[in-house]
């Protein structure tokens, strides 16, 4: 939502009060994850292990990342796809290796799903011995995302950023969760709401 706040400057001549500019704020709420979760899909003895992690910016999910790939380096892929910010203009899908937009476009496709921000899903295959085929392996990564997502608690978070005209970008403050354990607001989209 977006306040317009007068930011007095003085009196004028008659005593009335005289206003310099305005300044706006606007409130964005959006739907996360509160913790982090688990999920698991198997197929034709390869595991695709799921982890849905709450994240903030993009240093911390290269060093979750990172982590990993290095206390699973004898899984044949790390993919993972994340979503940040209220405007969830700040994305990256990864395939680690698997055929080109089998692996992250489907996590990824399981966040936009769900409508969520500030989250990283990482999925970590074991390979079985028999060749998955492009379409097996998307309905892997998307099916362990989803695991993972619904084995989570969904929660709505709010941001504030107040901007005055002059300015080319606002501050941003985060706000905490609001409200948890809302199933209901699985499909809710984003919005943004100006008063």
């Amino acid at each position: 939502m977006a306040v317009k706040a007068l930011i007095p400057a003085g009196f004028d001549k008659t005593g009335k009060l005289e206003f310099l500019h305005s300044n706006t704020i606007y409130v964005d709420s959006f739907l996360t994850i509160t913790r982090r979760s688990e999920g698991i899909y198997k197929e034709k003895g390869s595991k695709f292990l799921a982890f849905a992690i709450p994240v903030s910016d993009v240093e911390e999910v290269k060093a979750i990342v990172a982590a990993f790939r290095k206390e699973y380096y004898d899984a044949r892929h790390v993919c993972y796809a994340y979503m940040l910010g209220a405007d969830r203009e700040e994305f990256r899908a990864n395939d680690d290796g698997e055929p080109s937009g089998t692996a992250g476009r489907p996590i990824l496709g399981q966040i936009n799903s769900a409508g969520l921000t500030d989250i990283l899903i990482l999925v970590v295959r074991y390979f079985g011995g028999v060749l998955l085929g492009t379409g097996g392996l998307v309905t892997a990564y998307k099916s362990a995302a989803a695991d993972a997502i619904a084995n989570n608690e969904l929660g709505s978070k709010s941001g504030v950023r107040h901007c005055l005209p002059h300015e080319s970008s606002c501050q941003e403050s985060n706000l905490p969760i609001l409200r948890t354990k809302a199933p209901q607001d699985r499909n809710a989209h984003y919005t943004r709401l100006i008063l």
